[in-house]
């Protein structure tokens, strides 16, 4: 944005200038870094443009690794990075974020620290991960395992949203189809068939009378629909909502069996991750716990104190039912080896295999269910619309 500052120069001149900053803060420091004292600021924008340089904490986490397996140590790197983003823009998330992170270091905090004071671009995990690894030594091998756990989720993601967009599309033509039928086709038929509703057909005169209802009282049909999406924004934009729905979701037995693997993949993924970063099981376990629906949670507790009480990961899981025969079985394998967190990425793809596959079944199956259902519901409204012509052209013969 561009901003107009008044100021007092070394000499206790006044002067007037004009900055290109990402937000006022940036200006004023831009200007006191030139010995100017400000003491007015506006924005001369007329409006706000876009950031074209959003922060991404996987996108920093693969160039930071690259820089790291270069050669470079971890200040040079962050460093090295910042002095990029700065010679492409001053402006940005980018680039405040990492000019934030090498301030950091210059003041001689952790890298750990540095990511943690900025909770909005870093997530609690990115910031264990990083600490655990500062105990180690080694932030190159973090980034690796924080960057194959990000592939690995992205990698479900784009699964479930691939596989929804053709269904959501055909839905919303669909519904936009329907929707012109009856909100201005129908009325308009209504009107010629006025006066037959004696003779017409049963089916066809019910949807008719539908038809004049909608012309007739429109504008406050309109009102209960926009009424009806304002209030269903409103209950989704809400947790509690949120929550509600979802607990409906679970209770279709298939379809809540399916949400529940899912679930516990991301937490045996993001628990094993964390375990390998050399955190402890119970730190581990209590940081996912936000990974889980509401309902799940408490679940998730037992699960803790078993294991605080000394009880196998195994049998705490089985007990708490967080666990299928399959994660059961190899958590079995996994206390043998000593190498828990290792297995619990290994049950992690396992169950995201079976999810994939049971996604494309389920898109091959939906689609053409969800097409016919769509040509039924729009060839019975034209049908139901020409019947009186049909049996009128009949009569006539």
């Amino acid at each position: 944005m561009r901003f107009s500052l008044k100021a007092i120069d070394a000499r206790q001149q006044l002067v007037s200038l004009t900055l290109e900053a990402a937000s006022e803060a940036a200006a004023r420091e831009d200007a006191r870094q030139k010995g100017l004292q400000v003491f007015h600021v506006s924005c001369t924008a007329l409006f706000r443009p876009r950031r074209v340089a959003r922060f991404s904490a996987a996108l920093f986490s693969v160039e930071l690794m690259a820089l790291l397996e270069a050669g470079l140590n971890l200040v040079e790197a962050l460093q090295t990075l910042a002095e990029k983003e700065g010679a492409a823009s001053r402006t940005g998330e980018r680039h405040e974020v990492l000019a934030a992170i090498v301030a950091a270091i210059r003041r001689g905090e952790p890298f750990s620290h540095a990511v943690a004071s900025m909770r909005r671009h870093f997530s609690p995990l990115y910031v264990a991960t990083i600490q655990a690894s500062e105990r180690t030594g080694n932030v190159k091998e973090a980034l690796g395992r924080y960057i194959a756990y990000q592939n690995e989720l992205d990698r479900v993601k784009k699964k479930v949203v691939s596989a929804s967009i053709y269904p959501a599309i055909l839905a919303i033509v669909g519904c936009l189809v329907l929707g012109f039928l009856m909100f201005y086709v129908v009325p308009r038929f209504a009107r010629v068939y006025d006066g037959m509703s004696a003779t017409l057909p049963f089916f066809s005169s019910l949807l008719l009378g539908v038809g004049k209802t909608i012309e007739t009282h429109g504008v406050a049909i309109a009102m209960l629909a926009a009424s009806a999406l304002v209030t269903g924004i409103l209950f989704f934009s809400s947790e509690k909502g949120r929550n509600q729905f979802a607990l409906l979701l679970w209770r279709i037995p298939a379809f809540g069996e399916r949400l529940k693997i899912y679930q516990l993949a991301r937490l045996y993924r993001t628990a094993g991750m964390l375990m390998r970063a050399g955190i402890p099981a119970l730190q581990a376990l209590g940081m996912v716990r936000d990974l889980l629906s509401a309902h799940l949670r408490p679940r998730l507790e037992r699960v803790l104190a078993l294991v605080a009480e000394g009880k196998p990961m195994s049998g705490a899981f089985g007990a708490a039912g967080l666990a299928t025969p399959v994660a059961t079985r190899m958590m079995l394998v996994g206390e043998r080896s000593g190498d828990m967190g290792t297995m619990l990425g290994r049950i992690a793809a396992f169950h995201d295999d079976e999810t994939a596959r049971h996604i494309d079944w389920f898109t091959r199956a939906f689609e053409p269910l969800l097409m016919a259902a769509l040509g039924i519901s729009v060839g019975l409204v034209v049908v139901l619309m020409y019947m009186p012509i049909f049996e009128l052209a009949g009569s006539i013969q």
